[in-house]
């Protein structure tokens, strides 16, 4: 088995909502906390998916416009439908060749997506190319390594049940998912005041089948290696996955997540 057999798949919203995006909604708010943010400014949201970011901007900052935009045409239809606000506007586009014009944003912002693009210096410098000279770029990834519990555990797992999935593992393949590393590529952008922090969230799930179901949708990184793997395999998994994680007196597994956040400023175009 090589990577090619199990591609990062993104075709479903919902599937996502469920797999993380619940837990990406959760991250949001304290990320534009730190970001300390003026009111009736124009943001860029890059890598929308299925629309938690521009939701916490439209909730907590009072934007002008928020402007987002993702490679998956299903993310952004369902930005679309659930995001019932007139100053946001979702389109399907390159996060390395934003559709925008120069120095149009205030803020260009991006939650749990830099990882997954293939050049990351790319998307950074697109993002302060339409962000306005003393505006601010920043952005949110997991800390794969380590504080991402939720996936931390189940790589782990997998590991001990099928040993050549370690390639698959997230923490292996995407090494900018931690703070010296954005911190570099910010500055190698060209961005001033560069600054990391991390941001941590609860991740409560009901039940071990609140846990392990979003795994079967065949949408993320890991769900898709589990398609490729053989039900006996798939099967072992999970049952070592059911003896690891505690549950509490009611039922619930109440895990941590760990996200690095970076932000920078425009000094000049």
């Amino acid at each position: 088995m090589n990577a090619a057999t199990a591609p990062d798949a993104w075709d479903s919203g919902e599937a996502y909502e469920r797999y993380v995006g619940r837990w990406s909604r959760c991250a949001a708010p304290p990320f534009l906390e730190w970001l300390r943010t003026p009111q009736q400014s124009a943001w860029a949201d890059v890598g929308c998916g299925t629309g938690a970011l521009t939701s916490a901007i439209l909730a907590g900052c009072r934007p002008a416009a928020v402007c987002g935009i993702d490679s998956s045409a299903q993310f952004v239809d369902r930005a679309r439908r659930h995001v019932e606000d007139s100053r946001a506007r979702f389109e399907v586009g390159d996060a390395t060749r934003l559709p925008w014009s120069d120095s149009t944003f205030d803020f260009a912002v991006s939650g749990l997506v830099l990882n997954f693009v293939p050049d990351h210096e790319a998307m950074v410098r697109e993002m302060a190319r339409v962000t306005k000279q003393g505006g601010t770029v920043a952005l949110y990834v997991w800390d794969y390594a380590g504080g991402m519990q939720m996936l931390r555990t189940f790589w782990d797992v997998a590991a001990e049940v099928h040993p050549q999935g370690v390639e698959f593992d997230e923490a292996r393949r995407f090494p900018i998912c931690e703070p010296d590393a954005l911190g570099a590529l910010f500055a190698k952008a060209g961005l001033a005041q560069v600054e990391t922090a991390p941001i941590e969230i609860a991740t409560v799930f009901n039940g071990f089948d609140d846990f392990w179901t979003p795994f079967l949708s065949k949408t993320g990184p890991a769900p898709a290696y589990l398609a490729t793997l053989p039900d006996s395999l798939r099967d072992q998994i999970r049952a070592r996955l059911a003896s690891r994680l505690r549950a509490d007196a009611d039922g619930s597994i109440a895990l941590t997540a760990r996200a690095w956040a970076v932000r920078g400023i425009v000094a000049s175009q």
